[in-house]
């Protein structure tokens, strides 16, 4: 197989071949039997790719990306469509503590911490394996007060692509002091297909397995509440366009100027495999099933895109994406009360998130 150029996704490995910070950055086709495909780099496991087919079998690229390894680093959205950690989501004013001492974290959100920081784990160059057409491995060791997080981590992700059109992304860790670990991939996902202009979302149908989410300050960190969905404007027990209620006279819209907001996934067990959202877009027919171990997904709808340039010439402008941010509760080490995202040493991280792309029958 020749790994240099795709025709299905028109990336060019030569693109993404770059030494950064000393280490090599390099791109990674997966392929199915269906002649579908998945285009990763290991700078910060960006998702540049993935070619599915619509209704009539048409392939077209539904996440936004960049097309070389120059625009992935200088993107207007630095985490878009990457791998984030230490912590995916925000920590209040960027403080916690962990054994009665006091951890200082980067503000890159307002007064606030988010998504690991700056140089967080989308910023990193992963070491990377390629086991087989359908799977690539990637290693990152986070040095001990990396961004100011205690411990030193080794994170091993796995990413494969299967013949039933699955994105699966696994996570293993552990650590050699405790620490917070709260890891996800921030995918910007546009099934209609990326375009000059990539169409809004606003008609896409979601659901969202979830009777309680998560409700917010003004900016954006927990108030320690968890609410009934049931009644407001974050109801997706049933399926709703999107654009339906994203501008509702409510003040958690408000505050996530649109839906930017955690829901806590229904399911039977802690850490059990579960249904977490489907969404579905009516003109290509295409749809998405999100499955995860995590307990909360982040449901961001692109509040902030201002029609920036991603691959191949495509353009990104404000709601022309949905994101399905599978992790814990954000603010998690301030907040006693949600699950504990505490990683102690012998203990292993884990975490297993599903993509299934489909086609509405």
């Amino acid at each position: 197989m020749d790994n240099t150029v795709s025709p299905v996704s028109g990336m060019k490995r030569a693109d993404f071949q770059k030494i950064v910070g000393g280490k090599e950055v390099d791109l990674f086709f997966l392929r199915n039997d269906n002649g579908c495909e998945v285009a990763v780099t290991n700078y910060g496991g960006s998702i540049v790719a993935i070619m599915v087919p619509d209704r009539d079998g048409h392939m077209a690229n539904v996440i936004q990306g960049h097309d070389c390894i120059d625009d992935c680093i200088a993107s207007p959205e630095p985490f878009l469509s990457t791998l984030v950690g230490r912590y995916g989501n925000r920590i209040c004013r960027g403080n916690f503590q962990l054994n009665g001492k006091d951890y200082h974290l980067a503000i890159n959100n307002g007064p606030n911490h988010l998504h690991g920081g700056p140089t967080g784990f989308h910023a990193r160059v992963w070491d990377a394996e390629q086991v087989n057409d359908h799977c690539v491995v990637m290693r990152y060791t986070s040095a001990y007060y990396e961004e100011g997080f205690p411990g030193e981590l080794q994170m091993n992700v796995m990413f494969t692509f299967t013949d039933e059109n699955e994105l699966i992304i696994d996570y293993k860790g552990h650590t050699n002091k405790k620490t917070v670990c709260n890891m996800t991939h921030h995918g910007f996902f546009s099934l209609q297909g990326i375009a000059n202009p990539t169409p809004s979302i606003e008609h896409q149908i979601v659901e969202i397995n979830a009777d309680f989410y998560i409700p917010t300050d003004d900016t954006n960190i927990p108030t320690g509440e968890v609410l009934r969905v049931e009644g407001t404007p974050f109801d997706f027990r049933t399926p709703h366009e999107v654009g339906e209620r994203w501008d509702a006279d409510d003040e958690q819209i408000r505050y996530g100027a649109g839906y930017d907001h955690s829901y806590v996934i229904k399911k039977r067990e802690v850490g059990a495999l579960a249904f977490a959202a489907r969404v579905t877009e009516p003109v290509s027919g295409r749809t998405m099933e999100v499955y995860t171990t995590e307990p909360a997904v982040q449901f961001y709808t692109d509040n902030w895109a201002d029609g920036y340039r991603g691959q191949h010439g495509a353009t990104f402008p404000r709601r022309s994406a949905l994101c399905f941010e599978a992790q814990h509760f954000p603010d998690s080490p301030n907040k006693p009360h949600f699950p504990s995202v505490v990683l102690k040493p012998g203990e292993v991280y884990t975490q297993k998130t599903i993509y299934k792309f489909g086609v509405q029958e």
